[in-house]
């Protein structure tokens, strides 16, 4: 995780693991429709798993439950991960842990590959990724002869299939890589946000 900030502010920027297979057990059982549906598909994309016998609808709710305790990075660190052999984590959604069951293996390797290629990018950037939002933060302060308001930002970088960022919690917004990887790009859509929390 990368982390920019003072003592008033804080901006985050991640790959999370849970993020990454909920989006991949979503897309894997066909609920990009019915679940964290303003969020499009992942790439690449993933084979369907096989659904038979599982209660959709239940599984749709029982989905949605997990999404929000692990949207904001404050309440994904007490959520229990998500481990064979036996899922604890679905206990009582049993629809989703069957799912788990059916589908980890591939979304678990899905999901290890996409935060390989993260952690490359990180690697193969200069200067920090963060270095952007520091920047334009500093800007503002400067402009409005103040400093910053306190808040934070958590960024989630996912592997969207549209250019994109999507509010998923409060302080926390999913932003697709390709969003992530033009900086230009970047920074015009982070200006606005900018000058709304400074």
């Amino acid at each position: 995780m990368l982390v920019e900030g003072t003592m008033r502010w804080q901006v985050t920027e991640d790959a999370p693991m849970a993020l990454m297979l909920a989006l991949a057990f979503r897309d894997m059982a066909g609920l990009g429709e019915r679940c964290v549906a303003q969020l499009p598909a992942v790439t690449p994309g993933l084979e369907r798993v096989d659904v038979a016998g599982l209660d959709l609808d239940a599984l749709a709710v029982q989905f949605d439950g997990w999404w929000t305790g692990i949207a904001r990075r404050d309440t994904r660190l007490f959520m229990a991960e998500v481990r064979p052999p036996h899922f604890e984590v679905f206990d009582r959604a049993l629809d989703l842990q069957e799912l788990a069951y059916r589908a980890y293996d591939a979304a678990h390797r899905w999901a290890a590959a996409r935060i390989r290629e993260y952690e490359r990018a990180l690697a193969g950037r200069s200067p920090s990724r963060l270095t952007d939002v520091y920047e334009l933060i500093r800007e503002r302060q400067f402009e409005l002869r103040r400093q910053s308001s306190s808040f934070r930002l958590d960024l989630e970088v996912l592997p969207i299939c549209r250019p994109g960022a999507w509010v998923v919690a409060p302080d926390t917004i999913v932003v697709s890589e390709s969003l992530r990887d033009d900086r230009e790009a970047f920074r015009e859509w982070l200006r606005p946000l900018v000058h709304g929390l400074v």
